[in-house]
């Protein structure tokens, strides 16, 4: 039986030959799909071939069976990013990020992660996080109502922005736009936001990280920047102000301007 792929695409570069131009891969973060990414694409396609992927269960993408791990997430984006790429992830998607490049260091290029902390949750020696019981009771109100559930999940990533009521609209937009992802993908999802540790995976990367982070986000708090920022063995942390958790949905221009300046501070790009 064939192995089932996720659903992805690349887009050809625009403001320079597709020859010349390097590759980005887009992960998206949980319940969404890569649509979610759309404001930024073009900003993108001046320099780099994009690659936008639905993460299994999620978008277009179907629902193997098996374990829904992080490490089966990055194994999945994986087998289809090209040889050597450029990674963003947002949310959930930083955390497949990250995994990407702890298990394939040689294939990408570099890491940017946005609204992601290396723990979501608390734990010892990291307080800057949600409770693990809040999620935990997002799992549950999940089991009684899923799509109510992913409807209030979604409001909480724009919550503190000031674009807040437009960036919901949008967002339940695009939800609804590829019809709502697998239960199993939503449960398991959680599950990894709840559990995963990246605080000893961020100090063994070699290439450029970037970690950016919403001065407003009530997922992420934005004071997980300095606590990151110890961690990672070359890159930095940044701020962008007034948004929350969905910070290239809220200021697309501010947002890619900031990735921009990482990679041409590390001599990833040229200037645009």
């Amino acid at each position: 039986m064939p192995k089932l792929i996720p659903f992805h695409n690349t887009y050809k570069a625009t403001g320079v030959n597709d020859d010349e131009a390097q590759d980005i891969v887009l992960i998206h973060g949980w319940g969404l799909h890569a649509i979610v990414f759309d404001d930024i694409v073009p900003a993108l396609l001046e320099r780099f071939r994009v690659t936008v992927v639905d993460l299994p269960g999620m978008g277009q993408s179907p629902m193997p069976n098996g374990d829904y791990t992080l490490d089966f997430l990055a194994d999945e984006v994986l087998a289809i990013m090209p040889e050597r790429a450029h990674v963003l992830g947002w949310s959930l998607g930083g955390l497949v990020a990250l995994a990407m490049a702890d298990k394939a260091a040689q294939r990408v290029q570099s890491v940017v992660t946005v609204a992601t902390s290396p723990r979501f949750t608390t734990g010892e020696g990291w307080d800057t996080a949600m409770r693990p019981d809040i999620l935990g009771k997002f799992a549950e109100m999940f089991d009684e109502d899923n799509e109510g559930t992913l409807v209030r999940f979604l409001a909480l990533n724009c919550k503190g922005s000031a674009a807040m009521r437009e960036d919901t609209a949008r967002l339940k937009e695009i939800l609804y736009f590829c019809g709502l992802p697998a239960p199993k993908a939503l449960r398991s999802g959680l599950d990894i936001l709840r559990e995963a540790d990246m605080r000893t995976v961020l100090p063994e990367l070699a290439m450029p990280v970037l970690m950016l982070f919403g001065e407003n986000d009530h997922i992420v708090p934005a004071a997980a920047m300095a606590a990151s920022e110890p961690l990672i063995h070359s890159g930095r942390t940044a701020l962008i102000e007034q948004v929350a958790h969905v910070p290239f949905l809220s200021a697309p221009e501010t947002f890619t301007q900031a990735v921009y300046d990482f990679w041409r501070e590390y001599g990833l790009t040229s200037d645009v």
